[in-house]
């Protein structure tokens, strides 16, 4: 069980390791996007903990309460939003509960779940990932004196990526149902945004458009899949 107060002297935060002391339990189904995580947790001073989907999130909160918990909100089980209003409702609460997304509109759903703050995909910039969680901490959680604020991005490891097109490639040569078609497509969106491959989040995009319009899909599946396939022959992901 993690709390914010009787924490040991090596683990008082500190200018340039703000987070030091904390457990983030990151939800999220991206390995591109959870190694984005971790490394923001590192070089914040906090420890991480991953969960992929809903079912992995709820046997974690069974074991320890996490510090912060980010929840992204598409996940293979179901809505993060529903996580969110689960946690939201806990007694006691867990201190900060953040979202994550790249869908736009998100943001108003994650806050009306009852979320404090939400994170934006791509989640890269060092400072900016630490002054959310920073607002929403107890004042005795804070760093005593000025914080260190840098510009420096993190950049997940390429393998990462293409561990998520992998991924992708299993699901599309599924036999595809609507509930898959909708995953797979917002599943590859997010991840290509965080990886700044417009080409591939377009052709997700327009996938996710087609689903909505009650259109044939069969071309948009076929050259998102061959967008996939392009990049796990590239010998370097991005």
């Amino acid at each position: 069980m993690d709390e914010f107060n009787n924490l040991a002297p090596h683990n008082v935060p500190t200018s340039t390791r703000p987070l030091l002391g904390l457990t983030i339990l990151v939800v999220e189904d991206s390995r591109f996007a959870c190694e984005a995580m971790r490394l923001l947790c590192l070089r914040s001073g906090a420890r991480i903990r991953r969960a992929d989907c809903l079912a992995s999130a709820r046997r974690h909160l069974q074991v320890y309460r996490p510090s912060v918990i980010i929840v992204d909100l598409g996940l293979p089980d179901g809505s993060g939003l529903d996580l969110i209003e689960e946690l939201n409702r806990l007694t006691p609460r867990i201190g900060v509960i953040l979202a994550t997304s790249g869908d736009d509109g998100a943001e108003a759903r994650a806050m009306a779940a009852g979320a404090d703050g939400f994170l934006a995909k791509p989640v890269k910039r060092i400072s900016s990932f630490q002054s959310m969680i920073l607002a929403r901490m107890p004042a005795d959680r804070q760093p005593a004196g000025p914080r260190l604020l840098t510009e420096e991005k993190v950049r997940p490891d390429a393998l990462a990526y293409r561990d998520d097109m992998a991924h992708a490639a299993d699901l599309l040569g599924d036999d595809q149902d609507d509930r898959v078609l909708d995953y797979v497509a917002q599943f590859i969106c997010g991840v290509a945004r965080s990886a700044d491959d417009d080409q591939l989040e377009r052709a997700a995009i327009s996938l996710a458009e087609t689903r909505r319009n009650g259109t044939p899909t069969r071309g948009d599946i076929a050259r998102l899949a061959g967008l996939v396939q392009a990049r796990l022959g590239e010998r370097i992901a991005i």
